[in-house]
């Protein structure tokens, strides 16, 4: 399988990338400034059996988006997992950060498709990656709650004009996840400790699980899955 995965140097995209690799295939690793955890990301993708190919790029930049997707001739899945954004409360946010939110979420998701186009190969995958701040407020998630409710709505137009050529596109939507990004959250400790108590399944996530619900979506197992989003929280979001 050859895959792109954006921001795979750390985190849920790393995890993405190493539970992708297959023997015979290549997995894209792209990231934005640290060459040496893009790198460990890549050496770990080897050892998992497929080639690696580490391509630096700010999927906000359309000359970057372009070049990481002439990396291969031929993809088999895109996984859109970059994202950079503002934490604040809404009134606090500038215009310019707002526009670093959006332009770094939804709009690479419709153009770095648009510019794979028929190296994604008919039947192939693509899957987003989203979170619970969509559809529920989270302190200080305005501009990330608006970036990722548009990808979400993205997600099912990109499915109904991609089915004739057999390619699906799904999205992930993750609850609280153990990444660096929590540590821009106000009141982290607490955030934790209310979600590992509240949490049906009794904990918060790892990135291995959102790289577990993103193999799932692209396993031929779904092949009639498209246009949805996999709410993966651990039952979080039943409360």
């Amino acid at each position: 399988m050859n895959v792109l995965v954006t921001g795979s140097s750390r985190g849920i995209g790393r995890a993405i990338a190493v539970r992708l690799a297959r023997p015979g295939g290549t997995v894209v690793v792209n990231y934005l400034q640290n060459d040496a955890m893009a790198e460990e990301t890549a050496e770990m993708v080897r050892a998992a059996g497929a080639e690696a190919v580490v391509v630096q790029g700010n999927v906000r930049d359309e000359k970057d988006l372009k070049r990481m997707a002439g990396t291969l001739d031929r993809y088999d899945a895109l996984v859109h997992n970059a994202a950079i954004g503002v934490l604040k409360p809404w009134d606090t946010i500038r215009a310019n950060q707002w526009d670093l939110t959006l332009e770094s979420s939804v709009r690479p998701f419709w153009l770095l498709t648009k510019h794979v186009g028929d190296r994604l190969v008919d039947g192939g995958s693509i899957v987003g990656l989203s979170s619970l701040g969509s559809r529920r407020h989270v302190p200080g998630y305005a501009a990330m709650g608006a970036a990722k409710g548009a990808l979400e709505a993205l997600t099912r137009q990109l499915a109904f004009e991609l089915a004739p050529r057999k390619i699906r596109v799904n999205t992930v939507c993750g609850g609280l996840v153990n990444t660096d990004a929590l540590k821009y959250f106000p009141d982290r400790e607490k955030l934790v400790e209310t979600t590992n108590q509240y949490t049906p399944l009794g904990r918060i996530g790892e990135p291995d699980d959102i790289a577990k619900a993103v193999e799932l979506l692209l396993m031929p197992q779904a092949s009639w899955i498209t246009g949805q989003i996999l709410v993966a929280d651990g039952g979080w979001s039943l409360l």
